[in-house]
C-alpha cells in the first residue's frame, strides 16, 4: 500500500495533537497564576508557551485536515472536531498577540480557549474510541460478556446469529458508522457488500480471494493483518466461519439449514449451541498452590536417563519432563517420575513406546495438566488410567489408535480444555458426537487449509524425466 504525501503528513495528527493541548492548558495556567502578585515573573513563561502552543496548534491543524481527507473517519463527527482545531488554533493566535500587547481582553480569549481545547478533545475522543467512550466504562460490565449460545443454531440465521456477533466483537471497532478504516464498514450488509477504498472485501463464492479472509491470515506482525495486532484477534473457529460463509454464497437472510455443511464446519456450528462460549475460558495450566521444590537427587536420575526436566515457569517449582532424547523407555524410566509427582505437571512422550500399561504408573501424577501422548502406542484401554489425572486440561492423541470409546471415557473431566486427534483413529463421522459428549473441550482435528497469497514464495520443481 503507498501513501500519498498527505496521507502521510496526516498521520502524525497523533503525534502532534498532545502537543498544543499541553502546552496551552500550561498557558492558562501560568497565565492565571501570573495576576498574584508573587508570580508575575510567570508573564514573560506565559508568552513563551502561548508562542509555542500557538505554532503546535497549527501544525496540528494542519495535519488533521489531512488526515481528515483520508475519509476514514464519519464525516459530520470529524467536521465538528475539524473546525474545533481550526478554532483552538485561531483562538490561541489571537490570546498570544493580546499577551505581548499587555491587553486585559486576553483572559477571556485565554478562557474561551481552554473551553474549546476541552471540546476538541472530547470530539476527537469520539472519533478515535467510539462516542460512548466516557460512559462505557460506567455503563457497560468490566467483565466480558459472553457471546450467547444459540438455542437451535440450524434455525439461526447465518448472518445475524453467526456471522454479524463475530464482527462486531473483532471489526466493529476500526469499521463503524464514526470509524472507517480503508472507507470500508462492517457493520451492516449493504456496507459489507459495498467494500471498501481498494474494492470489494468479500467475493461471494470465493474466500480464499477474498480480501477479508487474507487479511485474517496474514501474519499478526504484517502491516495488513487484521484486525490489528494491538486489538482483539479472531480465533481459527471464527475464521473458519466467515470462510464458510462466503463461500455458500454471502447470504444474508438464510438459515443454517439451508446451507451446505462441510463436516469440518458441522462442530463448529454446534459449539454455537452449546452453554459454552465459543472462545474457550482457558484455565491456568500450572497449579496456584505453590509447591515445595522437587528432591534434586530424583531430577537426576531422570536427566542421567537423557530425560529434560524444566521448570515450566521462572521461580516456580512446577516441572515439565521431556522424554524426547530417551532411548529404549521402560516402565523403570516411568516410575522414576513418581519421585517427582507432586511438581510434575506438564509431560511429553511424543514418539516414544508409551503403552496402556505404563499409563497406570503415570497415573499415579495426580498434578499433571497437560500431557502429549502422540505417536505412542497407547489404546482404549488405557483410558481408564487417563481417568485417573483429575486436573488434565490438554491432551494430545495425535497419529495414536485411540478410537471414539476410548475419548468417551474422558466426558466426566471438568478441566478438560483441548484434545488433538489428528491421524488417530477416530473418524470424522463422529467428530459432531464427540463434541456434544465433551461440550467444554476444544476437539482439535488438524488437517488445515491455508490458502496460497500473492505475497508467498512457491519454489517449482521441475519433474524427472
Amino acid at each position: 500500500m503507498v501513501l500519498t504525501v498527505s496521507e502521510f503528513l496526516g498521520r502524525f495528527h497523533p503525534v502532534l495533537v498532545h502537543l498544543p493541548i499541553g502546552i496551552l492548558l500550561m498557558a492558562a495556567v501560568f497565565y492565571v497564576l501570573s495576576l498574584r502578585e508573587q508570580y508575575k515573573a510567570l508573564h514573560q513563561a506565559t508568552t513563551v508557551a502561548l508562542l509555542l502552543g500557538m505554532l503546535s496548534a497549527i501544525g496540528s491543524s494542519i495535519s488533521g485536515y489531512l488526515l481528515s481527507i483520508s475519509g476514514d473517519y464519519e464525516a459530520d463527527m470529524v467536521s465538528t472536531h475539524k473546525w474545533m482545531g481550526f478554532a483552538v488554533a485561531a483562538v490561541a493566535v489571537v490570546s498570544y498577540f493580546l499577551h505581548t500587547k499587555k491587553n486585559n481582553a486576553v483572559k477571556w480569549t485565554i478562557g474561551l480557549m481552554t473551553l474549546l481545547i476541552f471540546i476538541t478533545g472530547h470530539t476527537g475522543g469520539s472519533l478515535t474510541h467510539g462516542s460512548d467512550y466516557l460512559t462505557k466504562s460506567i455503563t457497560t460490565p468490566a467483565a466480558k460478556t459472553e457471546r450467547k449460545p444459540i438455542a437451535n443454531v440450524q434455525e439461526a440465521v447465518v448472518y445475524k446469529d453467526v456471522v454479524q456477533p463475530i464482527l462486531e466483537e473483532k471489526c466493529y471497532s476500526c469499521h463503524n458508522a464514526a470509524k472507517q478504516k480503508g472507507k470500508l464498514r462492517l457493520d451492516g450488509p449493504e456496507w459489507i457488500s459495498k467494500g471498501g477504498k481498494q474494492g470489494e472485501v468479500v467475493i461471494s463464492r470465493n474466500a480464499d480471494e477474498s480480501e477479508l479472509i487474507k487479511r485474517l491470515l496474514l501474519p499478526k506482525q504484517h502491516e495488513d493483518h487484521m484486525p490489528p495486532k494491538e486489538k482483539p484477534q479472531l480465533n481459527e473457529k471464527e475464521i473458519a466461519l466467515l470462510h464458510w460463509w462466503i463461500n455458500s454464497g454471502l447470504s444474508f437472510d438464510k438459515k443454517v439449514k439451508d446451507l451446505a455443511q462441510p463436516e469440518k464446519i458441522k462442530p463448529l456450528l454446534l459449539s454455537l449451541q452449546s452453554a459454552v462460549s465459543n472462545e474457550i475460558k482457558t484455565k491456568p495450566q500450572i497449579p496456584d498452590a505453590a509447591v515445595e521444590q522437587a528432591d534434586a537427587a530424583a531430577i537426576k536420575k531422570l536427566t542421567d536417563r537423557g530425560v529434560v526436566v524444566l521448570p515450566v515457569a521462572q521461580n516456580s517449582n512446577y516441572l515439565l519432563v521431556n522424554f524426547v532424547t530417551v532411548q529404549g523407555l521402560s516402565e523403570g524410566d516411568i516410575k522414576l517420575l513418581l519421585s517427582v509427582k507432586k511438581q510434575l505437571v506438564w509431560v511429553k512422550f511424543a514418539n516414544q513406546p508409551v503403552n496402556d500399561a505404563m499409563l497406570a504408573i503415570l497415573a499415579e501424577c495426580k498434578a499433571i495438566t497437560r500431557l502429549d501422548i502422540s505417536y505412542t502406542k497407547i489404546t482404549d484401554k488405557g483410558f481408564v488410567h487417563l481417568q485417573q489425572l483429575p486436573k488434565l486440561q490438554t491432551l494430545n492423541l495425535v497419529g495414536t489408535a485411540v478410537t471414539t470409546n476410548g475419548l468417551m471415557q474422558l466426558k466426566n473431566n471438568q478441566n478438560l480444555q483441548a484434545v488433538y486427534i489428528y491421524q488417530s483413529a477416530v473418524p470424522k463421522k463422529d467428530y459432531a458426537a464427540l463434541k456434544t459428549a465433551l461440550p467444554k473441550t476444544t476437539i482439535d482435528t488438524g488437517g488445515y487449509t491455508v490458502p496460497m497469497l500473492q505475497s508467498d514464495t512457491t519454489v517449482f520443481t521441475k519433474p524427472k524425466a
